[in-house]
């Protein structure tokens, strides 16, 4: 780190040690920044009259059990070749996970990117295989490339399931229980700043934040000491070396050209109006619930759990009577301990529960 850089940390630790003012909630949404300002030991540095919670902004977490319900039927009842992103395998539905369908005999294949996926359609012609496209703004441009190279290929037998989400609505619904958000540097480098400068004007408060230590303080001490001069809604981009105003016009133009905003259903969250983005009338051939006609799924959260209130910053994962006693990594009963970015992974990995 230069010696400037040092001298900013410095100034930004001594702006959250010496804070004295109101009481403030700031929600880290992004689940990546969880599992960062842990292992930076951020939470330690914040005052005492400043919380940190976390929010719905890992995909996984937030991705309703009916897809799981849906999933499982295409491989059980369609014979289907689900490839997927690893976090999802192990995330249960109403009667079983993915690892569990597998263990009957699916063919469940994780893979690290869509394009994967197109490429196993491409080697197994004789199979349908069907892509589990999951994410936020970041990954949402990869599945609509997917679709696209599938679409140049000719490939018949590839196919998505969209679970597909922006993040806009989101801060909206979640407004009236915090007083600012760090929002996710990664999105924002996809969609650029305009949405959440504008959203200033509806009272929302935000800093976009990088995801090293020195980032995260720097925006910590930023977004405190700006809640502290003012009641005036604000916005700051503190990661500049990435975020723009604009962002990246391919990648939105890519989504803009497959997909659309449609009403999704947030785990804990409930129905959020156009908050989801599913493909296009004119590439429903590559819409496996189209194509599958898969049927409606009402799936239930299992008992005890809490994750639903953790996604909303209603609680914390210590405050769930299942964490760390029968939900635990390595047997988790929520999406919010089965995924990586999940908020009660980050809390058992790095709250020193054992």
């Amino acid at each position: 780190m230069t010696e400037e850089g040092k001298q900013a940390v410095a100034k930004a630790r001594a702006i959250l040690e010496n804070y004295k003012g109101k009481k403030l909630r700031i929600m880290e949404v992004c689940g990546t920044h969880t599992h960062a300002i842990f292992k930076a030991g951020l939470r330690q540095l914040m005052p005492e009259n400043v919380e940190l919670i976390s929010g719905p902004g890992c995909p996984v977490c937030v991705t309703p059990a009916d897809f799981i319900d849906e999933a499982v039927w295409l491989a059980t009842e369609k014979n289907a070749v689900i490839t997927t992103f690893g976090d999802l395998v192990r995330v249960p539905g109403s009667e079983m996970s993915l690892a569990g369908a597998r263990s009957e005999g699916a063919d469940i294949v994780p893979v690290y990117t869509p394009i994967d996926a197109v490429e196993y359609a491409k080697t197994h012609p004789d199979r349908e295989v069907v892509f589990l496209s999951v994410g936020f703004e970041t990954t949402t441009p990869s599945a609509c490339l997917a679709v696209q190279r599938a679409e140049k290929a000719g490939l018949k037998n590839f196919s998505i399931l969209t679970a597909n989400k922006t993040m806009d609505e989101a801060y909206r619904a979640l407004k009236d229980s915090v007083d600012a958000y760090i929002y996710p540097g990664h999105v924002c480098a996809i969609v650029g700043t305009r949405l959440t400068e504008e959203l200033t004007g509806e009272g929302i408060s935000g800093v976009v934040a990088g995801f090293t230590p020195s980032e995260l303080v720097t925006a910590a001490a930023t977004l405190v000491e700006l809640c502290s001069k003012s009641d005036e809604p604000f916005f700051r981009n503190c990661y500049p070396r990435v975020v723009t105003r604009d962002g990246s016009t391919a990648a939105k133009k890519l989504v803009e050209k497959y997909m659309e905003p449609a009403d999704a259903v947030w785990r804990g969250l409930g129905i959020i109006p156009k908050s989801g983005m599913v493909l296009r009338d004119e590439y429903a051939a590559f819409d496996a619930r189209k194509k599958f006609a898969v049927p409606s799924f009402k799936a239930k959260n299992p008992p005890g759990c809490r994750c639903g209130e953790i996604l909303q910053g209603k609680c914390k994962p210590t405050d769930c009577p299942l964490f760390g006693k029968t939900c635990t990594p390595e047997h988790p009963v929520g999406a919010c301990m089965v995924s990586q970015e999940g908020t009660c992974a980050a809390y058992y990995q790095y709250g020193g529960v054992v």
